[in-house]
């Protein structure tokens, strides 16, 4: 982490303890149970690296605005340094913490999210890929490297100023949030789970990444978004890790380095110079008035939130995909495209479309509440990054997603038994009699979605 290796530097030049703090909050925007459990449990591996470096680590609760110039106060911290994310509420902590700093006492932001800081890489709104790519490309060869080792810190706090371990189960206590929506397994929080679900991507699945990235019946993504979201392996890692692989497997080493470093940073990019990155007001003025025009036009179905987020669609691959994301907190990335352009077409207006799908995406998907995320639901409904394409009903001039396309590229009925059970044929996705699909399916999502709230330990 580039602000931890800032920071230690700063404290050794000038012969000082180092500490390390994080401001947990009661609740975060759609945030449950199951992203502040992987938050948390990734934590604990965070305190104890710490102790092992003479590092000092406390968990504040409560509002950064108060904690951190308290704390900044109470030890006579000599500087403050913070990671950085282009997402309003935490830039609106960073300066709401800097104003209340007391005089004399800096505060540095490191952008350890992206591989080239993204300031560095552009100080505009960038229109697509292809405008951010060459300024990307541009530094990466001077900031794809190896990270310098923290080093085991020579100055200690006094025994007093000390931090005392944390007592997790108290902050989860302090928790506001749903605890309906429970943790998964599959994804071990911390450092180790990311290095070896990196290791099995690597050797395993990265040679079948540029051919089969595009088709959810094949075992080909990372699978690292929970871990990268959290900060608990870094993008400057699986890309370094990666181009080792290049001499082997170079096309799906170079697509996934167009994925990992050029497309998140473009969602960064947009996030940081669009304060509108999750609402109709943040399009592109051609599609606002694309939508705006056919925001009248009659819907072939109409859903509301509940009968979305409990999966009773007519389109079993519809529902297949959102219960992937319930039930395992995760959604292929082909289909989470086709997932946010299906909300699209069966809510009543664009703006609610794209409510409904950040809804569910922050609340089920681990890495959701981050830029990728509002970015992905922005260019599947609003067009961004993309451009105007033939005009139909519902979506005017919105890229158009269908059925038959998903055909096309997998076999869309093996996905969707594996998540709902046996089913109509393929080719019998849309019965004019009912909209309320699988009644297997619905059966099973809506007992996993009413199973009882865990209580608080």
């Amino acid at each position: 982490n580039w602000a931890l290796i800032h920071a230690q530097r700063l404290a050794l030049r000038s012969r000082l303890p180092l500490c390390v703090a994080f401001n947990l909050v009661p609740k975060f925007l759609d945030a449950t149970i199951r992203q502040f459990d992987f938050l948390l449990r990734g934590l604990e591996h965070v305190e104890t690296e710490c102790r092992r470096l003479d590092i000092d680590f406390r968990l504040l609760t409560g509002q950064p605005v108060d904690n951190l110039p308290r704390m900044v106060r109470d030890l006579s911290a000599a500087a403050l340094v913070a990671d950085f994310s282009p997402l309003r509420v935490p830039l609106n902590w960073a300066n709401s913490v800097a104003a209340k700093l007391p005089t004399g006492v800096p505060m540095y932001q490191v952008d350890a999210h992206n591989i080239v800081p993204v300031w560095l890489a552009s100080d505009k709104l960038e229109y697509a890929a292809r405008t951010i790519r060459p300024k990307i490309h541009r530094y990466l060869g001077e900031y794809l490297t190896e990270f310098p080792r923290i080093e085991r810190h020579p100055y200690r706090l006094p025994e007093a100023d000390r931090a005392k371990p944390v007592n997790w189960k108290a902050a989860r206590d302090s928790l506001e949030v749903n605890m309906s929506v429970l943790p998964v397994k599959w994804a071990e929080p911390g450092p180790v789970g990311a290095s070896r679900t990196l290791a099995e991507f690597l050797q395993r699945r990265l040679r079948l990444f540029a051919t089969g990235r595009n088709d959810p019946n094949v075992a080909a993504l990372s699978n690292l978004s929970p871990w990268l979201h959290f900060g608990q392996i870094s993008a400057q890692r699986c890309a370094f890790e990666a181009k080792k692989f290049r001499p082997s497997h170079k096309e799906s080493v170079d697509a996934f380095i167009e994925e990992s470093v050029v497309r998140r940073e473009l969602a960064d990019n947009f996030c940081l110079h669009n304060s509108n990155y999750d609402s109709l007001e943040g399009a592109y003025d051609w599609a606002r008035e694309t939508l705006q025009r056919h925001s009248r036009d009659a819907r072939p179905y109409l859903y509301t939130r509940q009968e979305l987020e409990e999966g009773r669609t007519h389109d079993r691959l519809w529902n297949a995909a959102q219960l992937q994301m319930v039930r395992e907190a995760k959604m292929h990335g082909y289909l989470r495209m086709y997932w946010a352009k299906k909300i699209l077409e069966w809510t009543e207006s664009p703006a609610e479309a794209l409510s409904i799908s950040i809804y569910l995406n922050d609340k089920y998907n681990l890495d959701g509440r981050d830029p990728n995320g509002y970015v992905g639901c922005m260019w599947s409904i609003c067009g961004v990054h993309d451009q105007g394409w033939g005009e139909r009903a519902v979506f005017g001039k919105i890229r158009y997603m269908n059925y038959d396309g998903c055909k096309r590229k997998f076999d869309v009925e093996k996905f969707s038994t594996l998540y709902c059970g046996a089913g109509p044929a393929a080719g019998s996705s849309r019965p004019s009699t009912s909209k309320a699909g699988d009644k297997k399916q619905q059966s099973t999502l809506l007992k996993y979605l009413s199973k009882p709230k865990n209580k608080k330990r």
